[in-house]
């Protein structure tokens, strides 16, 4: 009579919890990354509704994100990331900025982050 295997193998506990183990590893380094840029959105929508009914100038609109940057330890992106434009009766408040996250030696993760939102006058 022949035995027949009851479970897996060792070796085929490898093969399915090696890639399980690398994803979560690399969500592990990509969550703080996803929670500065929900913070930073944060800010900036709420620089906009601050300035839904108007009066925003460029040095206001700096002030008040400045702050929100500060209550809310937001390191990254820099100012100079951070573009400020006026155009058709309203401030355009734009965050572009690109962080990498370091996975394994010479390997990481690149993301690009690109938030609009938009001041009135």
């Amino acid at each position: 009579m022949r035995n027949r295997q009851r479970g897996v193998t060792f070796i085929g506990w490898l093969l399915l919890l090696t890639p399980t183990a690398i994803v979560i590893y690399a969500g592990i380094r990509v969550t703080p990354i996803y929670l500065n840029y929900m913070k930073v959105a944060k800010a900036l929508n709420q620089v906009a509704t601050d300035y839904k009914t108007g009066g925003a100038t460029a040095q206001a609109i700096k002030i008040n994100l400045d702050r929100h940057f500060e209550i809310d330890m937001i390191n990254h992106p820099d100012w100079q990331d951070i573009k400020l434009k006026h155009e058709d009766g309203g401030w355009t408040v734009e965050a572009a900025y690109e962080e990498d996250a370091p996975l394994f030696q010479n390997m990481s993760l690149h993301f690009v982050f690109d938030k609009k939102v938009r001041a009135n006058d």
